[in-house]
C-alpha cells in the first residue's frame, strides 16, 4: 500500500498548488502557516519559496517565526503555475521510480559463495592463470568471457570440471602451460622433494620418440630387477606406450605406495622383457661424479647433473671439491637429457665458475620488466678448464647454465644443439586435491641477449652423444678443454 499513499500525497500537493494559483492575487500578504495542514513545509522550504518567488522582497525578520509574514508580496498567476508544474513533474518522476520494476543489473561474474564446488575449481584455475600467464592477450581470445562461460556451466562431477580446466588452459596455445591432474601433480611434487616411492628409473625420450630408461639408480628396485639404461618402455601395469607417450605418462604409472608391486614390460633390441618390481622409497641422486682420463688433458672430473634444484649448487660444490682432491685438472659437465628444473639452481651453479658482476641470465616478466641476474662475487675456480656435454634433450635451466658459461667465455659446449626452451614456468596447486597448473610466467635471454626459445644453443664442437652415462668423456674430444 506504500505506492498508492505516495501518489495521493503527490496529487494533494498538486491540488494545493492549483488552489494557491487561483487565489494568490487577492492577498497582499500570505501566512504560510495558514496553508492546508497536509501540505507542511520545513523552515528551509519556507525560506526557499519566499526568496525564490516573492519579487525580491526580503523576509520580515521581526515577524513571529510561526507566521513568517512577507510584506508587499504579490504572487502572480504565472509563478503559481510554475510551482504547480514543478510539483507535478517531481511527483510523476518519483512515482515512476517507485512503481517501475528493478533495473536489470549488468552481467557480472557470479558471486563466489554461490558457486558449486566444481564451479569454484574452474574459477580458481582461471584466476591462477589470469594472475600469472605471460601472454596478456591470452592467445588473442576473450579471456573473461571464457571464464563466464565455463564457470556458469553446470557440472555433474569433479571430473567434468577438471575437463573444463584442461580445456581452459589448453586454449592458451602454450604447451608448457598445462593442467596437471592430481596424480601427475603429486608426481612432480614428489620428484621436486627428492624422495618418491617408485622403482628408481630416470625417464626420457629417444630420437625415435620412444620413452626409455635413460638412467637407473644404483641399488634401486629397477637395478636389482635387471632394467638397464636405454631400455624402451612398452607397458606398465597394463597401460601400453608408443611414440605419442610422454615420460610423465610412464612415471605416473611407475609410482605408487611403498611395498606395492608394478608390472613392467621393456624392450631391449629385439627382445621383450617382463618384470615384476616392488616399489620402494627412492632418494633421487641428481648430481653424480667420477674421475676419468683424457689423452692430452690428464685427469678429468665428470659431474653429471640430471636436473637443477635448490640444492644443486651445494652438491656440485661438494663433488668439485672431491674431484679436485682426486687430482682433476679439468671438469666436464654432463647435461645430456637434463630437462632443466629450477631456474635459480642453474643460475647459482653457473656462478660457481664465473667472475664477479658477470651476467648470467635476463628474465622478462609478464609486465615487460627485465630482471638482470648477475654474479655477486668471484666463483670458486676461475681458471680450471671446463666443457659441457649437451644433447637435443638439454633444456630450460640446463640451457641457462650452459649459455652462462659459454657466452661469458668460461666453457666450450660439446655435442648437439640443445632443445630450445627459453620460457619459465611455475606450478600452482589447486585447492581440494584437484591437482595443479603449470603456468608460463616469464621468458629469458642469455648473457648476450640471445633468445633461444625454439632455437636452442648451438654447440662449439659437434660430437656424438650416445656414449654411456658413466663414460661421458668418450663423446668429448681433448680440444674441448682448451681455453674458449
Amino acid at each position: 500500500m506504500r505506492y498508492p499513499i505516495f501518489l495521493l500525497l503527490c496529487l494533494g500537493n498538486v491540488s494545493v498548488g492549483a488552489f494557491q494559483a487561483q487565489f494568490s492575487t487577492k492577498f497582499n500578504a500570505i501566512k504560510v502557516s495558514h496553508l492546508p495542514q497536509r501540505l507542511s513545509f520545513s523552515k528551509a522550504q519556507k525560506a526557499f519559496s519566499l526568496h525564490a518567488f516573492h519579487n525580491n522582497d526580503s523576509v520580515n525578520e521581526d515577524a513571529p517565526k510561526q507566521h513568517c509574514s512577507v510584506r508587499r508580496t504579490h504572487l502572480n498567476l504565472t509563478a503559481w503555475k510554475l510551482i504547480a508544474k514543478a510539483m507535478a513533474t517531481i511527483c510523476l518522476f518519483s512515482a515512476a521510480l517507485f512503481l517501475a520494476p528493478p533495473l536489470k543489473q549488468p552481467a557480472s561474474a557470479a558471486g563466489y559463495g554461490s558457486l558449486s564446488k566444481e564451479q569454484k575449481a574452474v574459477a580458481e584455475a582461471w584466476r591462477l592463470v589470469d594472475n600469472s600467464f605471460i601472454d596478456r592477450t591470452f592467445n588473442g581470445q576473450d579471456w573473461f568471457e571464457m571464464r563466464q562461460t565455463l564457470v556458469k556451466q553446470k557440472y555433474k562431477s569433479m571430473d567434468e570440471a577438471r575437463s573444463s580446466i584442461d580445456k581452459l588452459v589448453s586454449s592458451l596455445g602454450d604447451k608448457y602451460t598445462r593442467y596437471l591432474p592430481p596424480s601427475k601433480y603429486q608426481s612432480i611434487v614428489d620428484s621436486a622433494q627428492g624422495t618418491v616411492a617408485g622403482v628408481g628409473i630416470e625417464i626420457s625420450v629417444n630420437k625415435q620418440n620412444k620413452v626409455i630408461a635413460s638412467d637407473v639408480e644404483a641399488s634401486s628396485p629397477a637395478a636389482k630387477s635387471g632394467i638397464k639404461p636405454d631400455d624402451v618402455f612398452l607397458e606398465v601395469d597394463g597401460t601400453t606406450f608408443d611414440e605419442k607417450s610422454t615420460p610423465d605418462d610412464v612415471a605416473t604409472r611407475l609410482r605408487g605406495q611403498p611395498g606395492s608391486k608394478v608390472g613392467v614390460v621393456m624392450q631391449r633390441g629385439d627382445e621383450k622383457l617382463d618384470y615384476i618390481i616392488t616399489r620402494a622409497p627412492i632418494t633421487v641422486t641428481s648430481v653424480k661424479s667420477y674421475l676419468s682420463n683424457q689423452s692430452g688433458v690428464g685427469k678429468v672430473g665428470v659431474i653429471r647433473i640430471k636436473s637443477f634444484s635448490s640444492t644443486t649448487q651445494e652438491k656440485v660444490l661438494e663433488k668439485y671439491n672431491e674431484l679436485k682432491k682426486g687430482g682433476a685438472q679439468a671438469i666436464l659437465f654432463d647435461l645430456r637429457s637434463n630437462p632443466g628444473g629450477l631456474l635459480p639452481g642453474g643460475v647459482d651453479t653457473a656462478s660457481l665458475f664465473l667472475p664477479n658482476d658477470k651476467p648470467v641470465v635476463f628474465v622478462t616478466s609478464k609486465t615487460g620488466v627485465i630482471d638482470s641476474q648477475k654474479t655477486l662475487k668471484d666463483g670458486i675456480d676461475l681458471t680450471i678448464p671446463l666443457a659441457i656435454l649437451v644433447d637435443s634433450q638439454t633444456a630450460s635451466a640446463a640451457e641457462v647454465f650452459s649459455a652462462a658459461l659459454k657466452e661469458n667465455g668460461r666453457a666450450l659446449v660439446v655435442g648437439e644443439k640443445t632443445f630450445g626452451k627459453g620460457i619459465i614456468q611455475t606450478i600452482r596447486p589447486l585447492s581440494n586435491d584437484n591437482g595443479g597448473i603449470a603456468i608460463t610466467v616469464a621468458k629469458y635471454e642469455t648473457p648476450l641477449h640471445n633468445d633461444i626459445n625454439k632455437e636452442g644453443i648451438v654447440v662449439d664442437i659437434g660430437a656424438p652423444v650416445e656414449c654411456p652415462k658413466d663414460d661421458a668423456l668418450a663423446c668429448v674430444p681433448a680440444k674441448a678443454f682448451k681455453d674458449p
